[in-house]
């Protein structure tokens, strides 16, 4: 019989194999491909049908607007999950979170696919298509962050940028099985079928990934760096802070607990909200409202978005290891810093590009744009933001400025760029959209310390 050879670098004195490596590296990026698979499935709806589909008495612009508003309510919602499951896995642990949140998204987005429409029932199909909406995002609210912690926790030191950066891959794959399956049902149903049934189609088929994660997540043990806390009673759960104080007087690791009890929270916070920002925001410009503006306000085939989205997908995976190992080479502050800067030097030309219409141009500048400010800055978002916290609070500090970001960029960001983009006439609204975002990240990379490498057991933050 053989046994998995145990890594050789440790988060602390527990330890894992590599096999439990494997089974969390594979658990975290199913899990993230899970989410953004849901909301990109909604996200390109939203874009393309949903307007016809729950919003058809309105005009085509303001049935855009309206889909988007309903893009946007599920970022509340994972405000939310992202406080409640947070505060949940930095207590008892990350496995059994995000065994709940896997269960809560595949459920929700599964329902989305049998809601009835505007025709049949009226107002209703949109207000069920918000519960649901809020549903998923409550579940999602925690998903990436808690496989972002569980993976960067499981992952050895020297190697973590790449490791982590599976997580960011597992949003490339949602991403790209999401885009496949509307660029399939675009090019093979005709406008009919797809309005009459052809969009729950990938809805529905989302079931069996839920299975598989589930059944997987089943399996898994729970994080190293977690069973290591200082902190932890004899069952496993977090200590209260009076717990804390009573222990640390006569406990031979006083000094670790009096560090987390006396550091000063919120600047680490801020740091990793910044990196976030330019991130979800060019997220949500690119992979949301530009399919959309394409589509209605340059009249473009629907196809020409999704196949670039689609191509530059299937880029990514190159894309996102080489920049987790070449961060694990240089550092994560000069590979933030270089790639926000290029993004914002190539936004106004590329954008340029894409409003001339022409199929090859536009193909090439989402890709570069996609690449650049969105899966770059992703990989990198998924082992700097876990380092910038302390073990204590890493789930919820990780939750909180990734949704907080999502609801400030992401979710407000398509609706902004819809109504600049109506009132002007121009794709420029959405230029500066992405160089704003990006400039702000580029900035937090500026003023954040270089955290590669830190040793994740640590209970206080980096800074």
């Amino acid at each position: 019989m053989t046994h998995d050879k145990p890594t050789t670098e440790k988060p602390g004195p527990v330890t894992r194999t590599t096999g439990d490596l494997k089974r969390a590296a594979v658990s975290g990026w199913l899990g993230t491909a899970m989410e953004f698979m849901d909301f990109q499935l909604y996200s390109l709806a939203a874009a393309i049908v949903f307007n016809e589909i729950f919003f058809p008495d309105v005009s085509p612009a303001i049935g855009l607007i309206a889909a988007m508003g309903t893009y946007g309510v599920g970022y509340v919602a994972r405000l939310v999950g992202a406080v409640y499951f947070g505060r949940m896995g930095d207590r008892i642990g990350r496995k059994q979170v995000l065994f709940i949140t896997i269960a809560l998204m595949g459920a929700s987005t599964t329902l989305i696919g049998v809601l009835p429409t505007y025709a049949q029932i009226g107002i209703a199909a949109p207000a069920l298509l918000v519960v649901l909406r809020l549903v998923q995002g409550f579940g999602a609210g925690a998903e990436i962050a808690g496989a972002t912690t569980m993976l960067a926790e499981y992952a050895p030191a020297k190697r973590r940028g790449v490791i982590a950066s599976l997580v960011s891959l597992g949003t490339n794959s949602g991403t790209l099985a999401a885009t496949g399956l509307w660029a399939i049902l675009i090019a093979v149903l005709s406008e009919e079928q797809l309005l009459s049934w052809g969009w729950r189609l990938p809805f529905l088929l989302s079931f069996f990934l839920m299975i598989l994660a589930v059944w997987i997540r089943r399996n898994l043990k729970e994080s190293p760096v977690f069973e290591d806390r200082a902190d932890l009673d004899e069952d496993g759960v977090a200590l209260s802070r009076e717990e804390i104080a009573a222990q640390a007087a006569t406990s031979e690791e006083k000094s670790v607990l009096d560090a987390a009890l006396k550091q000063r929270k919120g600047k680490a916070f801020f740091i990793a909200l910044g990196l976030r920002f330019g991130q979800a925001g060019n997220s949500g410009l690119i992979q949301t409202f530009l399919v959309g503006f394409l589509a209605t306000t340059l009249l473009l085939d629907r196809s020409i978005a999704t196949n670039a989205l689609l191509i530059s997908s299937a880029v990514g995976f190159a894309t996102v290891p080489l920049v987790g190992l070449i961060s694990d080479r240089v550092g994560r502050r000069p590979v933030y810093m270089a790639l926000t800067v290029i993004s914002g030097i190539l936004a106004f030309p590329l954008m340029h590009l894409i409003a001339q219409g022409h199929t090859v141009a536009v193909t090439i500048s989402m890709i570069l744009l996609h690449n650049l400010a969105v899966l770059g800055l992703f990989s990198l978002e998924s082992v700097t933001m876990a380092e910038l916290f302390g073990a204590r609070t890493r789930f919820t500090q990780l939750a909180l400025a990734k949704e907080i970001g999502g609801i400030l960029a992401t979710a407000i960001g398509p609706l902004l760029a819809a109504t600049l983009t109506a009132a002007t006439g121009s794709w420029w609204p959405i230029a500066a959209m992405l160089v704003a975002y990006s400039g702000i990240t580029l900035i937090s990379a500026i003023v954040s310390p270089e955290v590669q490498g830190r040793d994740l057991v640590l209970l206080e933050d980096a800074a």
